[in-house]
């Protein structure tokens, strides 16, 4: 069996040391063995569980539902059940959220669309911007999920 420096571990998952920290801090990868120096050594089932982690990750799984798979990961011999909701809710927000992206997408290529490139006075994207009425779509509840930076 090997073992890994979380610097190692980090490379070969090709993510932050902090993130790793943050994972044992919060309790979805078991604290690793630690040396007499108390440094970390990561065995290959930390390995496994950190891909694990990032593919859902990457699937847009939150961090609660991810301790919950990992949780039902350690009972190989159970029913699926549970698992498959989890994933059927993740599912469920993907298409939601690919909906409002496409409704956004079309508003803002209209808004564009009709944009005659004259002067600011008579600009279709900052006419709607000022005046909501001029959407097709209701899109209050599709503000982004991340405040917006600030351009100041």
């Amino acid at each position: 069996m090997q073992h890994y420096s979380i610097g190692q571990l980090a490379k070969r998952l090709n993510c932050a040391v902090q993130t790793l920290r943050y994972y044992e801090s919060i309790g979805l990868v078991a604290p690793p063995h630690r040396t007499e120096g108390n440094q970390r050594r990561y065995s290959d089932a930390h390995l496994n569980q950190l891909h694990f982690i990032r593919h859902a990750r990457e699937l847009g799984f939150s961090l609660e539902a991810i301790k919950s798979l990992l949780r039902l990961s350690r009972h190989a011999d159970e029913p699926c059940h549970e698992a498959n909701a989890i994933a059927e809710e993740q599912l469920t927000a993907v298409r939601s959220r690919i909906a409002r992206l496409q409704a956004l997408e079309e508003e803002l290529s209209r808004m564009v669309g009709v944009c005659e490139g004259n002067t600011v006075a008579h600009c279709r994207v900052i006419e709607v911007l000022e005046n909501h009425a001029l959407c097709l779509h209701d899109h209050d509840d599709m503000t982004p999920e991340k405040p917006l930076a600030n351009h100041s």
